[in-house]
C-alpha cells in the first residue's frame, strides 16, 4: 500500500478526531482512510473477508502516527451495521466524528435474472445498513460531526441495462443523505454524498474487459483513481458550511 500517493495537507484539519470508514479494507475505502489519517484523523475500518487487507490499511494508518482499528463488521446484519459504531468508539475512545459510509454490494445484472435473494442483499448492504450505521452514529455525534456517504455516477446517469438494482439501492442514499441533513443540521452535523464513476480498483480494474466502455462515457476518457475521490470525502470532513450536496467525482460521466 502506497502511504505516499496523496499530499498530507500542512493544516490537519481533522487533528484530535476519530473516523469510522466501513467497507475500508481496499479501493475507496483505503484510500479514505488513509487520507482522513493524514488529516489528522484516528480511523477504524471495516471489513467482511478481508482482513488482511484491512490489517494493512491499520498499518498504513499507524505508520502516519495515528491510531487504527480494523473491525469486522457486515453491513448487511442490521444487528452488526449498527453495533459497529460502538465498536469504534470503544477501540478508538470516543466519536465516531467522522462517519464515511463507503461499503456497497455492487451487482449487476440483467433485470430478468435478479432473484429474491438478490435485491434483499443489496438492499440491506446499501440502504438499510448505511441507515442503520448512520442512525448509530448520529445518536454520538456533536456540533461538527460529519456523515459521508458514497454513492455511484449511477444515480444521474445510467448507461446502458443491468444496473437497475445497484442504481436503485444507491439512489436511496440521495435522499437519505438530504434529509439526514435537515435533520441534522440543528446540531451542527453535515451530510453529504459523493458519487464516483469509474474508479480503478481491484473490483472494477482500468485494465479489465469492460474498462474502455466504461472510460469512453467520460468527458476525460479516463478512469479515476481512489485517491481522487477521497480528497472529496476528505474535503467534505473539514467543511463547514457544506450540507445536503452531491458531489460528482466521475470524470464527467454525466455531462
Amino acid at each position: 500500500m502506497n502511504t505516499n500517493s496523496v499530499t498530507t495537507n500542512p493544516s490537519r484539519t481533522l487533528t484530535g478526531r476519530t473516523a469510522l470508514v466501513t467497507g475500508g479494507s481496499r479501493g475507496i475505502g483505503a484510500a479514505t482512510a488513509l487520507r482522513l489519517a493524514r488529516e489528522g484523523a484516528d480511523v477504524a475500518v471495516t471489513y467482511v473477508n478481508g482482513k488482511e487487507a484491512a490489517e494493512d490499511v491499520v498499518r498504513a494508518v499507524e505508520a502516519l502516527g495515528r491510531r487504527a482499528v480494523a473491525l469486522r463488521a457486515d453491513s448487511g446484519d442490521a444487528v452488526e451495521a449498527a453495533d459497529v459504531v460502538e465498536r469504534a468508539a470503544m477501540a478508538l475512545g470516543g466519536g465516531p466524528d467522522v462517519l464515511v459510509n463507503n461499503v456497497g454490494v455492487g451487482l449487476l445484472g440483467p433485470l430478468e435474472g435478479l432473484s429474491l435473494a438478490d435485491v434483499d442483499r443489496v438492499l440491506a448492504v446499501n440502504v438499510r445498513g448505511v441507515f442503520l450505521t448512520s442512525q448509530a452514529a448520529a445518536s454520538r455525534m456533536v456540533a461538527g460531526g460529519r456523515i459521508i456517504t458514497v454513492g455511484t455516477c449511477m444515480t444521474q446517469r445510467v448507461p446502458g441495462p443491468g444496473g437497475t438494482l445497484y442504481a436503485m439501492s444507491k439512489s436511496a442514499l440521495t435522499g437519505l443523505t438530504k434529509a439526514l441533513a435537515r435533520e441534522l443540521g440543528p446540531r451542527g452535523i453535515t451530510a453529504n454524498i459523493v458519487h464516483p464513476g469509474p474508479v480503478d480498483t481491484d473490483m472494477n480494474p482500468a485494465d479489465g474487459p469492460h474498462a474502455d466502455g466504461q472510460a469512453a462515457m467520460t468527458a476525460l476518457g479516463r478512469f479515476g483513481t481512489a485517491d481522487e475521490v477521497a480528497s472529496t470525502v476528505a474535503y467534505l470532513a473539514g467543511a463547514t458550511y457544506v450540507t445536503g450536496a452531491e458531489f460528482s467525482v466521475d470524470g464527467g460521466h454525466a455531462a
